[in-house]
């Protein structure tokens, strides 16, 4: 007979899966940061309870078929490395759930803060009427964005057509089918004449060195959605050098590049890129306005990568 003692409380449960993860070196980043929220969530799932429940439910009994399938649930995340997201089907994003599989990246970009903010101080919200995301995925950030200003209309471009199967099933989800329309482009190529108020993009910005090193969890996820050649700017470029293109005359980009930044910044001294601060965590990401983005086109015309 096992000498561990019995599991009598969601509490007990939760506390038995931080253990185990912490024990198998699991790597977190991908909806949590560390064991004990990851463990909460696994087994709020398992269990049929909300990720938030209220912590009144901590010390209720539990069934044995409950911890047993909370068990067999946090052995897969364990065995296989894949996300908590893909094993339960589902991600937050900007306080909203979004579906998600193995098709498209798990939502986790700092740009949800600013969302939230409706995209203040930088743009006054009831001007926004046209919003393109560009690089969508699950299309949380068009999504959350066409909720956040209910006045504008969204576009959302991936090259990837299972990610644009995620993206229909999320926009339906939402039911904003009215204000939020895909498209498969690669990047601006594939869009209809449109010129956008907002142009969102957390596109692939990995480079070649960060994507040698991803730990296992990461490389579940599609490498179309992470690598971005040696110096993860591969998409930042032709996106810099297109984008005026297709931005109102007081419109404004912002993009999110991540460990990238260094190398963007570096690869334009003299742009002066706006690199936003958020409260509760991430970097990365910069704004830049039409009139900047004109002024500097020079620049970006210059650099390698297609026009």
């Amino acid at each position: 007979m096992s000498d561990a003692p019995a599991i009598l409380t969601l509490r007990d449960l939760i506390l038995e899966s931080r253990d185990a993860l912490d024990a198998a070196g699991v790597w977190f980043g991908h909806g949590t940061d560390n064991a004990l929220d990851e463990a909460a969530w696994l087994v709020s799932h398992a269990v049929g309870l909300p990720p938030d429940f209220p912590e009144t439910v901590l010390d209720r009994g539990i069934s044995p078929g409950q911890i047993q399938a909370a068990r067999e649930l946090v052995a897969r995340r364990i065995t296989t490395r894949k996300p908590a997201a893909y094993l339960i089907g589902e991600a937050w994003f900007a306080g909203l759930p979004f579906f998600v599989d193995e098709r498209v990246l798990v939502p986790r970009s700092p740009l949800a803060e600013l969302i939230g903010e409706r995209f203040q101080p930088w743009l006054a919200p009831e001007r926004i009427r046209r919003v393109l995301d560009l690089c969508t995925g699950s299309a949380c950030i068009a999504i959350a964005t066409a909720l956040a200003l209910p006045e504008a209309r969204v576009d959302a471009t991936d090259i990837s057509p299972g990610a644009l199967e995620v993206a229909e099933r999320n926009v339906a989800r939402h039911g904003v089918q009215d204000r939020v329309r895909l498209y498969q482009a690669d990047l601006f190529d594939g869009l209809p004449a449109e010129e956008y108020d907002l142009i969102l993009s957390n596109p692939p910005y990995v480079d070649a060195e960060d994507m040698a090193a991803l730990p296992a969890e990461y490389r579940q996820e599609p490498a179309l959605g992470l690598a971005a050649g040696d110096k993860g700017l591969d998409l930042v470029i032709p996106l810099l050098q297109q984008a005026g293109r297709h931005l109102a005359p007081d419109g404004v980009l912002i993009v999110e590049v991540g460990n990238s930044a260094g190398a963007l910044q570096a690869a334009f001294p003299a742009v002066p890129f706006v690199w936003l601060e958020f409260a509760h965590g991430g970097e990365g990401v910069f704004l830049i306005d039409a009139a900047q983005l004109a002024a500097h086109q020079p620049d970006f015309a210059a650099a390698v990568g297609p026009a």
